[in-house]
């Protein structure tokens, strides 16, 4: 098996400037690097990763927990975190959380334990209190946890003001906004702010209807819908949904009980996952936060954190949504 000496004797440089291109140190001129990596693909040679952790006393291993793998957004958010880990030689452990709350204190538990260099928190159903007591680093999803903890999210604000206007400037007059959970303070409820807000602004009926956690499925969506929405629609001409599950869930509602859409209900989602590019009848109106570009930006943040763990500097990140248009309004 090829060594790190047989890459230094191929490429007719010191074993030392070898090491520098395997952990990326130091300055490395791009033809000595070229000579390195063209070495390294000829003796077929591998760094040992668990050696090169046992040197830095890293796993090069990151936990990332979500609510739920199987739903659209995490899934694709998932994807794109692992693949620009990857790209940094880190590996991604998944953990679903299924918004149970000892669940998910048993995966930060276990993450510990098997010594995660860091973890992206995309689930949130602890106390702030319970996540500071996690001694590595953690960056999270949508929700601001201290000074010290950076954050990653869209403009959630921004794509529930846009959602609204867009409602308001379709001619709707009496306005509902189907939200999250509202008592978790999360910053995906900036949306129902927007929304409350910009209803007031032009003076115009509207109300929230409050959804849970519990169940990411589809088919609890369309359960929520029929049980918890379906009274009160004829109250309303225009529906800012939080997620297009629940926005794709309502159309359907509407279509089976002679609800023409748009017509008589406009109806707005938010996420533009790959769930929605899926759907070709009808195709939603909804506001796109970029699950590629978040993806980047968590997986960014928490490598530096973990290699920057001495620098004081804190980088939260949002992420631009915009209206994408579809048949719904």
């Amino acid at each position: 098996m090829a060594n790190i000496k047989d890459v230094a004797k191929k490429a007719g440089v010191s074993i030392s400037t070898v090491s520098r291109v395997l952990n990326n140190r130091g300055y490395i001129g791009k033809e000595t690097r070229r000579k390195v990596e063209k070495a390294m693909a000829e003796i077929n040679y591998s760094p040992n990763q668990i050696a090169r952790a046992l040197q830095k006393s890293q796993s090069y291993i990151l936990g990332m927990i979500v609510p739920d793998s199987n739903h659209p957004f995490f899934s694709e958010l998932i994807k794109h975190v692992e693949v620009f880990a990857n790209e940094q030689n880190y590996k991604v452990v998944i953990c679903n959380s299924l918004d149970q709350p000892d669940k998910e204190a048993n995966y930060i538990n276990m993450l510990r334990e098997n010594r995660v260099d860091g973890i992206i928190m995309c689930s949130h159903t602890l106390d702030v209190e319970e996540y500071k007591s996690v001694l590595f680093p953690i960056v999270t999803f949508d929700r601001i946890l201290s000074n010290q903890v950076p954050y990653v999210a869209s403009d959630n604000y921004r794509g529930g003001e846009i959602a609204t206007e867009h409602l308001i400037q379709a001619g709707c007059k009496r306005l509902l906004h189907i939200s999250g959970p509202l008592k978790l303070d999360l910053l995906a409820n900036r949306r129902a702010d927007a929304f409350r807000l910009t209803c007031m602004r032009h003076h115009l009926h509207h109300d929230i209807i409050e959804g849970t956690n519990d169940n990411l499925t589809f088919e609890y969506f369309r359960h929520f819908i029929a049980n918890e929405v379906a009274d009160r629609l004829q109250s309303y001409d225009g529906v800012f949904c939080s997620n297009d599950m629940v926005a794709y869930a309502l159309y359907l509602y509407a279509a089976a009980n002679g609800i023409n859409v748009p017509e008589r209900l406009k109806i707005v989602g938010y996420d533009y996952h790959s769930f929605t590019r899926m759907l070709k009848t009808p195709r939603l109106t909804t506001i796109s936060q970029s699950a590629k570009r978040l993806g980047k930006v968590l997986s960014s943040t928490i490598i530096h954190v973990i290699e920057k763990k001495d620098e004081d500097t804190i980088n939260n990140t949002i992420v631009d949504v915009e209206l994408v248009k579809g048949e719904t309004t």
